[in-house]
C-alpha cells in the first residue's frame, strides 16, 4: 500500500473523490437502467487504494446483509484470542464461514463468543453508529437458534452499510483490526487458497482477470450483497454493493466487470 493509503481515514466526513464518485454513480445508473432496479434498490462503495480515490452510492442506507455479518464474528474470534490459539483446524473453519460461507460453522463461532460480545467488538472499532446510519451487526446465529438482538436503526438481525463495509476492508489492509497479525491471519483466512470460492456474483464477474478476490457475499431472498479486496496489475481497490431485487445477483457480476475496467483504464 502507499503511504497515503495506509494514512487514510474513512468515516462520515471523509470527502468522495468528484470524478470518481461520477463515474460510479453513471455507472450505477446503467445497470439499474438495463436491469430494472429502482435507484432506492442498490448501494455501492469504491476505494482505489492505489490513488486514494473514494466513490459512494447511498453508504449509510442500513438494510438486512445476509451473510455479509459474518466478517463481524471473524472480527470478534480475533479480538478475544491470542494468535496462538489459530490452529490449522480453526483457520480451516474461519475460512469456510468466510468463503463458502458456512452457516454451521459461523453459529458455532457465534455460540463460543456470544451474540453482545461480538457486537461489542463490532462497535469497539466503530462498525456501528446508530446516529449515523447504522452499520455492522450480528444479532442472531446463522441456521439456528432464537437469541434475537435487532439493530436499533433498521431492525434487522444481521445489517450492515455500505460505509462501514469499506471502512472494514480499509482497516483490515491497512492492519489495523485488532493488530497487525491479527490483521494479517485475517487477510490469510480471506484468501484460504484450499478453499474454492462461489463462482458468483464479484467473482463470477472477475473470472479470468488474473485477479486475487478476498471476498465476503451474501443473500436471502431477493437480497444479494458482495464485498471484497481486489488486487492484481495495477489495481489494488475495495468494492462493495448491496442490493435488494431479483436480479441483483446480475447487477454485482456486471458492477464487478464495469469497476474492474474502469480503474485498470480499459474503455467501457
Amino acid at each position: 500500500m502507499t503511504s497515503s493509503a495506509l494514512g487514510y481515514s474513512l468515516d462520515q466526513t471523509t470527502p468522495v473523490d468528484s470524478g470518481l464518485q461520477a463515474q460510479i454513480v453513471a455507472l450505477d445508473a446503467k445497470l439499474r437502467a438495463s436491469l430494472g432496479l429502482a435507484g432506492d434498490r442498490t448501494a455501492v462503495g469504491v476505494l482505489d487504494l492505489r490513488t486514494v480515490r473514494l466513490a459512494l452510492v447511498r453508504p449509510d442506507a442500513i438494510d438486512y446483509a445476509a451473510s455479509v455479518p459474518k466478517v463481524g464474528i471473524l472480527l470478534a474470534w480475533f479480538a478475544r484470542h491470542p494468535i496462538a490459539d489459530l490452529d490449522a483446524p480453526t483457520r480451516h473453519e474461519l475460512g469456510l464461514m468466510i468463503k463458502q460461507s458456512s452457516n454451521e460453522l459461523a453459529a458455532k463461532f457465534s455460540g463460543q463468543l456470544g451474540l453482545k460480545p461480538i457486537q461489542a467488538v463490532l462497535d469497539s472499532h466503530g462498525f456501528y453508529d446508530a446516529a449515523h446510519g447504522g452499520g455492522i451487526w450480528v444479532g442472531k446465529h446463522y441456521g439456528k437458534g432464537t437469541e434475537r438482538h435487532v439493530d436499533p436503526v433498521g431492525g434487522h438481525s444481521h445489517a450492515a452499510t455500505v460505509r462501514q463495509l469499506v471502512r472494514f476492508y480499509l482497516l483490515l489492509e491497512q492492519g489495523r483490526l485488532v493488530s497487525p497479525e491479527a490483521s494479517r491471519a485475517m487477510r490469510e483466512i480471506f484468501a484460504s487458497p484450499d478453499i474454492p470460492h462461489r463462482p458468483d456474483r464479484f467473482v463470477k464477474g472477475l473470472a479470468g482477470r488474473g485477479l486475487e478476490v478476498r471476498r465476503k457475499s451474501g443473500w436471502w431472498e431477493t437480497w444479494s450483497h458482495d464485498t471484497a479486496v481486489i488486487t492484481g496489475p495495477g489495481r489494488h481497490y475495495i468494492l462493495v454493493a448491496m442490493t435488494r431485487h431479483e436480479h441483483g445477483a446480475e447487477y454485482l457480476e456486471q458492477l464487478a466487470t464495469a469497476v474492474d475496467d474502469l480503474l485498470a483504464g480499459r474503455p467501457n
